[in-house]
């Protein structure tokens, strides 16, 4: 399999894809997966083991993703690190535009700088891509997140 660790607790690959595979992601310890990829769905893989997969089905058509994608991705992510014994897979086919650009909106929603979250993603993982239609949904979702909370936060007020 192809993956790598860019924290203790968050790695970033390609697809698993059968039965071995998921076998190792079983070794590994891995108890969450985030999975981007439409070509393939790793819940029935999964069901044997105490896996959580969320499946995040979207093309790498490098068309801008909307802010709910990563919505969904960051608070299965967060929920899921909230156990320091947890450790979660987050990846598409290949593991060089999907997946990483979901590790870039978990990072940043843990509080990383995003640039500071970029450089270390691609320092661990050298064969990302960073396609600039993919960063800046991810500073959508980021600018989206931050409204919310400020509204959120303005009506606790009043």
């Amino acid at each position: 399999m192809d993956y790598t660790w860019i924290t203790d607790q968050i790695a970033v690959g390609g697809g698993i894809w059968n039965e071995e595979n998921m076998l190792e992601v079983v070794q590994l310890g891995i108890t969450h997966i985030i999975n981007m990829q439409v070509e393939f769905d790793d819940r029935p893989l999964a069901e044997p083991w105490e896996i959580k997969v969320l499946w995040v089905p979207i093309d790498d058509d490098f068309q801008p993703k909307s802010p709910e994608i990563f919505e969904y991705g960051t608070d299965f992510a967060r929920e899921a690190l909230q156990d320091p014994k947890s450790r979660l897979y987050i990846h598409c086919a290949a593991g060089v535009h999907r997946a990483p650009m979901m590790a870039l909106a978990v990072l940043c929603s843990l509080g990383w700088d995003m640039e500071q979250a970029q450089a270390h993603i691609l320092e661990h993982r050298y064969v990302v891509d960073w396609k600039d239609v993919y960063v800046e949904s991810v500073r959508n979702f980021l600018r989206a997140s931050a409204a919310n909370d400020s509204i959120a936060s303005s009506k606790g007020t009043l």
